[in-house]
């Protein structure tokens, strides 16, 4: 089987499984829980198979997922993982921000340094750019999971956040393509 399509699978399989569960219970996020954090490890374990390690977003998300959705179950209260995303995004935007201003070192640029080669300005915009994006993405999680309704809210998870985050990352190749080495 093709790597990058195994890699797309593990990656967007949970959440998948998840959203079909969700509809198919009735709109039952107690339901729907278990099987996204047995996806997640499931996901996690065979991106180890294939790659023979672990990469760490994949690691610290299936971490996350497991224990949000569990204090979900275990307090029988949905507002664990609806703080999920919010959580997860302010980490992100916290390390970024950090690793840049207190250890002098581009967190973005570590991870991403095989995909492509750019100058350290352009490393540097993309780092700031990808935390106030992450930032962005906690408010607006905020705002859905407290004015709305449960199934807007999970809706939101898989239409909105994902092509939210593609058109993001699109808008930022005028300014790679400029600062490339």
């Amino acid at each position: 089987m093709n790597k990058s399509f195994l890699k797309f699978i593990a990656d967007f399989g949970p959440l998948l499984i998840f959203f079909t569960i969700y509809y198919k219970s009735g709109n039952n996020l107690i339901v729907a829980i278990p099987p996204l954090i047995f996806a997640t490890i499931v996901a996690v374990a065979v991106v180890y198979w294939v790659e023979k390690k672990i990469p760490y977003i994949p690691l610290v998300g299936g971490v996350v997922i497991s224990l949000f959705g569990g204090l979900t179950l275990y307090f029988n209260n949905p507002v664990f993982l609806y703080m999920k995303p919010t959580i997860i995004n302010i980490i992100f935007a916290i390390t970024l921000i950090i690793g840049k201003i207190f250890f002098k070192k581009n967190l973005l640029k570590l991870f991403f340094k095989s995909a492509f080669q750019l100058n350290e300005e352009g490393w540097d915009k993309l780092n700031l750019r990808w935390a106030f994006f992450f930032i962005f993405l906690a408010i607006l999680n905020e705002i859905v999971w407290r004015t709305q309704p449960e199934t807007t809210w999970v809706n939101f998870k898989v239409w909105g956040i994902i092509p939210i985050t593609f058109i993001f990352t699109a808008l930022q190749l005028p300014m790679i393509n400029k600062h490339k080495i």
